[in-house]
């Protein structure tokens, strides 16, 4: 005798996140974002259309590409947010919003956020892909300050 599957009806229990609404769906974590921007004031929020001047006018740049929907980019934000305060002066800090941006996603080969790229006069030098300790973020930049 063959069993038949039975398909669950959707289930739906709100349940809060960071003042977000979350779903719990057949088993999984669903996370509904309200698109707020994820940069402090310290932060430079850039476009494909920006980005190149950012790069060019500025000795030292460490740009995050990040997506609104990417927890292991909300996790490093307030570490990026940090480092942009304490560096202040001596790096630019910006974001970029992967999903409205992807012609700079595809001219640097990015294949997933976060990625953090780092510039030092308007060349790459080191990247760093992936939810990180702060330390790490801040190791690599003081090597190019």
């Amino acid at each position: 005798m063959r069993m038949q599957r039975k398909l669950l009806p959707e289930l739906r229990i709100p349940r809060p996140f960071n003042g977000e609404k979350t779903w719990f769906i057949c088993g999984l974590d669903i996370y509904r974002t309200t698109g707020e921007a994820m940069a402090s004031d310290a932060i430079i929020e850039v476009t494909d259309a920006s980005f190149d001047k950012v790069i060019k006018e500025n000795p030292v740049v460490v740009v995050d590409f990040w997506a609104v929907w990417c927890m292991p980019c909300k996790v490093i934000a307030p570490y990026v947010d940090d480092l942009a305060k304490r560096y202040a002066g001596k790096a630019v800090f910006a974001k970029l919003d992967a999903d409205p941006n992807p012609v700079k996603m595809r001219e640097y080969g990015i294949m997933g956020v976060p990625t953090l790229l780092f510039f030092k006069n308007g060349k790459l030098v080191d990247n760093i892909v992936g939810a990180v300790p702060k330390a790490q973020i801040e190791s690599k930049l003081k090597k190019y300050l």
